[in-house]
């Protein structure tokens, strides 16, 4: 079937609908979609999380997140040698610990880096026969 052409001379066809059926300008395609100011998955998490909870430790009242809370509560229960905890602790503590240890070489290096600098200059000067007297 050949394009039609509309009234103005615009040619109707695949990727070309009418203007009088395309969506208008401010109404969306889809209404019942998510309402504007409607919370996402990871933000209810993070909110719940970071809600405060009391808890007593060594017979003291502490207020601490429920995060806190949780992590603590399953570093304990693999200390007590329950298998799963242990498992999903050290599911989370080993991402944890290379994050850190990249960290901490990538703070450490530059310094570092100077230091050995300078002690090899000292060290190839003296293998010359050249005197250290700085």
């Amino acid at each position: 079937m050949p394009n039609k052409a509309d009234d103005a001379g615009y040619n109707v066809g695949f990727g070309k609908p009418p203007e009088h059926t395309r969506f208008r300008k401010g109404h969306s395609g889809n209404p019942k979609g998510r309402p504007k100011g409607r919370r996402n998955l990871a933000t209810v998490l993070e909110r719940t999380l970071q809600e405060k909870v009391g808890i007593n430790e060594n017979g003291v009242r502490r207020t601490v997140t429920k995060l806190e809370a949780a992590v603590k509560q399953l570093v304990n229960k693999a200390a007590a040698g329950d298998l799963g905890a242990l498992r999903q602790l050290t599911a989370l503590a080993t991402p944890v610990a290379e994050h850190d240890a990249d960290v901490a070489k990538s703070q450490v290096s530059a310094v570092d880096l100077e230091v050995m600098q300078g002690v090899l200059e000292r060290l190839q000067g003296c293998v010359k026969g050249e005197s250290d007297e700085n």
